[in-house]
């Protein structure tokens, strides 16, 4: 068997993003040992890419703004499937969490009286996203990883975990490599916070960075834990579409937020031709109004952009099937049509929106204050993951944990924007307190060495294969084709069965994928190793995709493009069958106290 080194934790989190550099602050302020395990270089987080803003009801812009409008806001666009306790947790925490980060030293966008700004986003009721320009992300990682290391908490970076130990039931380790060398790590731990995001990797066109492979999600299924919601996929309604080597790539909704509009090829403003029933009241139904609503207008309507991201997405993929698209397959985003209004927008622009600037500036070669952006639908976010306990986030094993992305619950059917930043040092910072809480209460567990062979071997078996192994690579790429076709955006239960067909058919080549050469540096393994997660969160969202015969949020069936009242009363859970394979069962949503269904009713 392969050598390892071994590193023992009261608790272990798994993930240096906002949710997991949050977790670990908790943790260590309690004072338990804490590791932190990074899959790449700490600070690279995919959190950094959260760019419009941290949703929270601290009413600096607009004071008819509370934790009850945020509450009903979250359940509404969540379509009524959100776990109601997490929402109503989240939005009555959230403020202070936005003022903590204020007092740990993160520097954000003021209004003239000195608060902390806030703008308008996509299914927000009131301006309501705290801000750093378009580069909100970044300021909260920085704010977080400096307090991370001050609290002395123990980071691996470069490490990729490949399996959970456990012992009866409860979770007792991690077990993984250095992805620099190929050395083997094992790490012991009462207790185990999973913080990996999302799964984006598993489709084409997605604005996730190379570390989004579904790892939580697989780890936590793998080692029995319950996955809930995976049929909810957020796509994005505005990634950049050209050049080719930068599609997928984010363009933040604070663009829209800011007065950017959506226009056709035939420059026609689209989405005021499709306003939802629920919406109409809310929602500008001509140029005027709209623009008034993002200068801060208290009576104006939100414009139609503001929608939120499953309905703008799925408009913008209708006017790319009726042939209305831009020059290279998306639609126009349009900021700088502000200059009509104001005298300085270009100042203007390059302050509310710097990186977006310097993104399009650099990238594609143009100029968002005086050229429309081309842009299109991008796979962004998934609602679903390890189900959690609302209070503690402990998942269904005993001493594992999860938070932020990877964690199910909060968001439902369908995640509003600017609500990831606040759900990740929300329940970031309850997945830490709860965990040290376990670790402390709890012997440390044991790590069977016949566990350990079998991890081993599974990470090193790509090595043992012969000349005419597959290559990783080309199952991936074929695995992401296959979902962005058949389970993407617009699903039928035809295309769907066909995906799960292919996916047996990846699964069997990923036990014949192969790798050559020594462990060190080797792209081609790691590749190898994510493809287990990968298959894994596929099957989930398809499986799970199939059985929701109703459209609902994300989750869009041409077969069924009704909403169904009964299925407003059922998560779909996925969890591994004794035999191995993925059963798929229907758990009922439990019922709503009648003091937030009163809070809705009020906020209608």
């Amino acid at each position: 068997m392969a050598g390892y080194t071994r590193h023992d934790y009261d608790v272990l989190v798994i993930g240096a993003g906002g949710a997991g550099l949050r977790a670990a602050i908790e943790a260590a302020s309690a004072g338990v040992s804490v590791g932190l395990i990074c899959k790449s270089l700490l600070g690279k987080a995919h959190t950094v890419m959260a760019e419009g803003g941290i949703a929270a009801a601290l009413a600096n812009v607009d004071d008819r703004d509370s934790w009850k409008v945020h509450f009903a806001d979250t359940m509404r666009g969540g379509q009524y499937v959100n776990n109601w306790r997490m929402a109503e947790i989240h939005a009555r925490e959230a403020p202070d969490r936005v003022r903590e980060l204020e007092a740990w030293g993160a520097v954000f966008d003021r209004t003239t009286d000195g608060r902390i700004l806030q703008r308008n986003f996509g299914g927000h009721r009131y301006p309501r996203l705290a801000h750093v320009g378009d580069r909100t992300g970044l300021e909260l990682i920085r704010t977080l990883q400096d307090h991370t290391v001050h609290a002395g908490v123990t980071v691996h970076m470069e490490c990729t975990i490949v399996d959970l130990t456990t012992e009866d039931g409860r979770v007792t380790g991690a077990f993984g490599y250095e992805r620099e060398r190929g050395r083997f790590m094992l790490f012991g731990a009462r207790a185990v916070i999973l913080a990996t995001g999302g799964i984006g990797r598993a489709y084409r066109i997605t604005s996730n960075s190379w570390e989004g492979t579904g790892d939580g999600h697989a780890l936590a299924y793998r080692a029995g834990a319950s996955l809930i919601d995976m049929e909810f996929v957020q796509f994005h309604p505005t990634g950049m579409v050209w050049p080719p080597s930068v599609q997928g790539i984010l363009v933040t909704e604070g663009v829209r937020g800011e007065g950017g509009v959506l226009r056709n090829s035939t420059g026609e403003r689209f989405m005021f031709g499709d306003i939802p029933d629920n919406y109409k009241k809310q929602t500008a139904d001509n140029e005027e109004e709209g623009w008034r609503y993002t200068q801060g207008d208290k009576n104006a309507r939100r414009p139609p952009e503001l929608l939120t991201r499953d309905h703008v997405a799925r408009c913008i993929n209708r006017e790319l099937k009726a042939g209305r698209g831009s020059p290279h397959g998306g639609v126009f985003l349009d900021i700088s049509w502000i200059k009509e209004r104001l005298p300085n927008a270009e100042d203007h622009i390059k302050r509310k929106l710097p990186s977006m600037y310097h993104q399009f500036k650099q990238l594609a070669d143009i100029d968002i204050t005086r050229e429309a952006m081309e842009v299109g639908p991008t796979t962004h976010y998934i609602m679903g993951g390890v189900q959690v306990d609302a209070d503690s986030q402990m998942s269904t094993i005993e001493g594992l944990f999860a938070a932020g992305e990877c964690a199910s619950g909060i968001n439902g059917a369908n995640r509003l924007g600017g609500n990831s930043l606040s759900d990740i040092v929300v329940f970031g910072k309850r997945a830490g307190e709860h965990a040290a809480q376990y670790a402390r209460g709890h012997a440390a567990g044991q790590v069977s060495e016949p566990q350990i062979e079998a991890i081993t071997r599974t990470a090193l078996a790509p090595f043992d294969r012969g000349a005419d192994a597959e290559i990783p690579y080309k199952v991936q790429q074929e695995l992401q084709a296959t979902m962005q076709d058949l389970v993407g955006i617009v699903r039928t239960d035809g295309e769907m069965r066909e995906a799960l067909g292919r996916l047996a058919d990846y699964n069997a080549r990923a036990e014949r994928v192969g790798v050559t050469g020594h462990r060190e540096y080797h792209s081609g393994w790691h590749t190898a190793l994510d493809l287990r997660n990968l298959l894994t969160v596929s099957e989930a969202i398809t499986r799970s995709a199939i059985e929701r015969a109703e459209s609902r949020g994300g989750h869009f069936r041409d077969d069924f493009p009704a909403q169904q009242s009964e299925w407003g009363k059922h998560n779909v859970k996925v969890e591994r069958a004794d035999d191995g394979t993925m059963k798929v069962t229907r758990i009922p949503i439990p019922p709503m106290p009648d003091e937030l269904k009163q809070v809705i009713e009020e906020m209608k």
